[in-house]
């Protein structure tokens, strides 16, 4: 490999795990610090070009911050770039959440009073993120009728195919409602990547979706089972991070693999942590077998999201422009708000809010973290502080 090239796939590394050490506060904030270093300060790659790779991972299904870190790396440095701007980013809080979830196996969790106030957290940051989600995806009377329906079918009907379902009768609503709309003006982002190698990605990305749930059936493999959950979590999350705890809840809980409080606790540690909140499955794969499941979770939970990145950049200015596609991702992003209201009520609210001084404390957090801007970090030790002090 030449010397220039090992130069800056070293660099790829280094700068992507100052941001995987620092990037607070979700992927808004996170794109924020992309642009701040990626544009502003090295100029990897031009303003519109970082708009049209983030209009991409907005579009997928996935973690749009780390989708958009990938990009990011395979533009600067090939595929062996996009997967050391991946490994930077997510390694740190990845290997934080294992550690949490090393340190309560043992220990009695369910009466600790930090718990308690970490579930409150975890109320505090989803009802932000509903918030600002739906002020932004569900502008009109449509979209918010997709949402009320998302929300309904959720909660009244809770099986495994739930959010596909959802998400399918969402996009076709979108074709029927939505087919007005114009596609927006594109450009293009130099990635040296092959149509070839891109649907190769693609074809993987879809025989592992279908697949993997059949062999499951045909073997007694538990890592299979594993790897099958969080690879299924990972390609039908639609909206960011915080849609993933209701397909994760599904997957474990009911099943006593983990309980609500062990779930709950480590969403709100994940609040505290920077980078992806997609490495919450790492906790969850910890918990459930040790650093190696923390390992396998994370590797499997960001699949998708990898090669659905290499997968749609080669053909996304062609994409773009196609008002059909267009249309149904405004269905699916309006039904995701639902999604999320629902798994707001069940299991955090349900599960949290358990007398008045619990719904008052919520309060506090939530206006710490939406009027009062405070950083996470702070909202998370405040609620673990504060959780002692209400028990």
């Amino acid at each position: 490999m030449p010397q220039n090239n090992q130069n800056k796939l070293l660099e790829i590394l280094l700068v992507s795990t100052r941001l995987g050490l620092t990037s607070f506060g979700g992927p808004v904030a996170h794109l924020g610090y992309f642009h701040e270093e990626y544009v502003r300060r090295k100029k990897w790659l031009d303003e519109k070009s970082y708009a049209d790779l983030v209009a991409l991972c907005q579009f997928l299904p996935g973690p749009a911050s780390s989708q958009v870190g990938i990009g990011i790396g395979v533009h600067r440095g090939g595929l062996l770039g996009g997967i050391l701007a991946f490994i930077g980013f997510t390694a740190p809080s990845a290997i934080a959440l294992i550690l949490f979830a090393m340190l309560l196996k043992g220990l009695n969790i369910h009466d600790a009073g930090w718990i308690h106030g970490l579930k409150i957290v975890a109320v505090a940051v989803v009802a932000h993120a509903i918030a600002g989600m739906a002020q932004k995806l569900t502008p009109d009377k449509p979209t918010k009728a997709i949402a009320l329906f998302s929300l309904t079918l959720t909660l009244l009907w809770q099986t495994a195919f739930t959010q596909v379902g959802i998400i399918v009768l969402a996009a076709a609503a979108g074709l029927i409602l939505f087919k007005q709309t114009k596609g927006e003006p594109t450009g293009n982002i130099s990635i040296a990547i092959s149509h070839r190698f891109a649907a190769i990605c693609l074809v993987l990305f879809f025989s592992l979706l279908i697949f993997l749930p059949i062999l499951k059936e045909f073997t007694s493999s538990y890592w299979l089972a594993l790897f099958d959950s969080f690879y299924r979590s990972g390609s039908l999350v639609f909206g960011g991070g915080h849609v993933v705890l209701p397909l994760l809840e599904r997957e474990f809980v009911p099943t006593g693999l983990l309980t609500k409080e062990e779930f709950l606790a480590g969403y709100g540690a994940a609040q505290a942590v920077p980078g992806p909140l997609f490495t919450f499955a790492a906790y969850v794969g910890a918990v459930t077998n040790g650093w190696v499941g923390g390992l396998v979770a994370t590797i499997a939970v960001f699949l998708p999201a990898f090669l659905l990145i290499l997968g749609t950049l080669p053909f996304w200015n062609t994409m773009r422009q196609n008002p059909k596609i267009k249309g149904a991702l405004i269905g699916v992003n309006a039904a995701v708000v639902g999604i999320l209201i629902a798994a707001f009520y069940n299991p955090i609210w349900t599960s949290s809010i358990l007398a008045p001084m619990d719904f008052a404390f919520a309060a506090i957090l939530f206006s710490m973290l939406a009027y009062w801007k405070l950083p996470p970090w702070v909202i998370v030790v405040t609620g673990a502080v504060g959780g002692i002090l209400l028990l």
